[in-house]
C-alpha cells in the first residue's frame, strides 16, 4: 500500500486545526462547565470532543505519509505560499482589511464606494467606467436594502 506525499503545509495546517477544536472545546466548557446532558455547554463541548478527536485521527493517518517533494522547510514553504496564497489573493486579502479599517473613520458609503471601485478595477484589470458603474449602482443598491427594507441605519 503506497502513501502519497502531503501537500505543502498540510501537517501544519492539521496541528492548526488541531490547536482551534481543543480551544473551541475550553470555550465550550466554560459556557456551563458540564453538570449535565441537558446544560448549555453540552452539545457544544460534544462538537468540540469531535473535532479534536477527527483532527487527532488525521494526524496519526498522516504520520507514514512523506513529506511533500521539495527541499527542506523553506522549499515547502514557498510552494505552500505559491499554491495556495497566490499574489491576487494576497492583494485582495490587504483591499478588505483596508475596507475594514476604513469603515469607521470614512463610514459605510464613502469607504464602500472606495473598496469597491479599487477591487473592481483590480480584478477587471482597469476597466475604469465598467467599474465606477457597477460600484455606484451596487452600493446604491446596498444602501437601499439596508435603510428602506431592513430598517438599518449604516454609519
Amino acid at each position: 500500500m503506497s502513501t502519497s506525499p502531503l501537500k505543502a503545509g498540510e501537517r501544519a495546517f492539521n496541528i492548526l486545526l488541531l490547536l482551534l477544536s481543543i480551544s473551541i472545546l475550553v470555550v465550550a466548557y466554560r459556557i456551563s462547565g458540564f453538570e449535565s446532558v441537558r446544560s448549555p455547554g453540552a452539545f457544544p463541548m460534544f462538537l468540540g470532543c469531535l473535532l479534536v478527536l477527527s483532527m487527532v485521527v488525521i494526524i496519526i493517518g498522516q504520520r507514514h505519509h512523506p513529506r511533500p517533494k521539495t527541499t527542506g522547510h523553506l522549499g515547502e514553504t514557498r510552494q505552500f505560499f505559491r499554491t495556495h496564497l497566490p499574489p491576487r489573493f494576497m492583494v485582495f486579502t490587504l483591499m478588505t482589511i483596508g475596507y475594514l479599517l476604513l469603515l469607521t473613520p470614512l463610514g459605510f458609503v464613502p469607504a464602500t464606494l472606495l473598496f469597491m471601485f479599487c477591487a473592481i478595477v483590480y480584478l477587471f484589470r482597469g476597466r475604469w467606467v465598467l467599474s465606477a458603474l457597477v460600484t455606484v449602482g451596487a452600493t446604491a443598491i446596498i444602501y437601499a436594502l439596508f435603510t428602506l427594507l431592513f430598517q438599518v441605519y449604516l454609519p
